[in-house]
């Protein structure tokens, strides 16, 4: 019966021995670290469609499926949808691996990669599935689409 008393007197005098110990930081607490102009300076002028304009001009300099240019769908059905139209060069649908995350895109967001199959060349398709208003019409290289 004593066992469950201590641990509750020491869960209970916890915060205290926390507070104690050492003195709360000098200084900094409460201090202005920049401007209001400096911190605004570091945000982007550019207006959200003008900054993923450029974003994309930027990803375009890379191949379409790789993880600096992600196929840009809407969602997980965006996804299934674009793989439903791919096919490899010869007219035959890819065979589609399990889909795995591929790290953070050229986009900022999460993006993730399937490896296809085509007649046993196999590669990786990164798509990022957060751009619901965007319909992609392009295939990656080796690849194309079916209306």
């Amino acid at each position: 019966m004593r066992i469950p008393f201590i641990a509750l007197a020491f869960l209970a005098a916890a915060p205290a021995f926390a507070q104690t110990g050492r003195p709360a930081p000098t200084g900094q607490l409460g201090a202005r670290t920049q401007s209001p102009d400096q911190m605004a300076g570091r945000l982007s002028q550019l207006s959200p469609e003008e900054e993923m304009r450029a974003l994309v001009a930027a990803a375009d300099a890379h191949p379409l499926g790789s993880a600096e240019n992600p196929v840009r769908v809407g969602g997980p059905e965006g996804e299934r949808a674009y793989l439903g139209r791919l096919r490899c060069t010869d007219g035959a649908q890819p065979q589609v691996g399990a889909r795995r995350e591929a790290g953070v895109g050229a986009f900022g967001s999460v993006v993730a990669g399937y490896q296809l199959n085509c007649g046993g060349r196999v590669g990786t398709i990164v798509f990022d599935m957060y751009h619901e208003e965007h319909v992609e019409t392009r295939a990656p290289a080796g690849f194309t689409l079916r209306p």
